[in-house]
């Protein structure tokens, strides 16, 4: 049983969210979604429903609109960290979706360590 790109991906998500749910003690999310072009993270509080916090390439601030490497990651990743400090948000649970703990993510994910968030 051959699976393409696509499904590995989503049985790949939903084993992570899976883990997650199990662990999540009412911690808030960071969901990070990477594209070709883009990469976005917002932190979200399951609970409630909302978004505490996001940032994405695609704002004006960064310079970065269509550019999606490690450089651009890196600075999402203090933004949010910046950002989620300002919400009040110490803690956090890193789902990094069915994408690969590697490169872009893993530079996204540093960084926001870096800017004092705890996962």
């Amino acid at each position: 049983m051959a699976l393409n790109k696509r499904e590995l991906f989503l049985k790949r998500r939903l084993r992570v969210r899976n883990k997650l749910r199990a662990i999540t003690d009412g911690r808030p999310r960071l969901s990070v979604h990477r594209s070709s072009k883009n990469i976005s993270v917002q932190v979200i509080d399951d609970v409630k429903g909302v978004t505490l916090a996001s940032a994405s390439s695609l704002e004006k601030d960064f310079g970065a609109v269509g550019k999606n490497n490690v450089e651009v990651a890196a600075k999402i990743g203090a933004a949010i960290a910046e950002r989620a400090k300002k919400a009040g948000v110490e803690e956090v649970i890193f789902d990094r979706g069915g994408f690969l703990f590697h490169g872009k993510i893993k530079a996204l994910a540093d960084a926001a360590r870096e800017g004092g968030l705890k996962f």
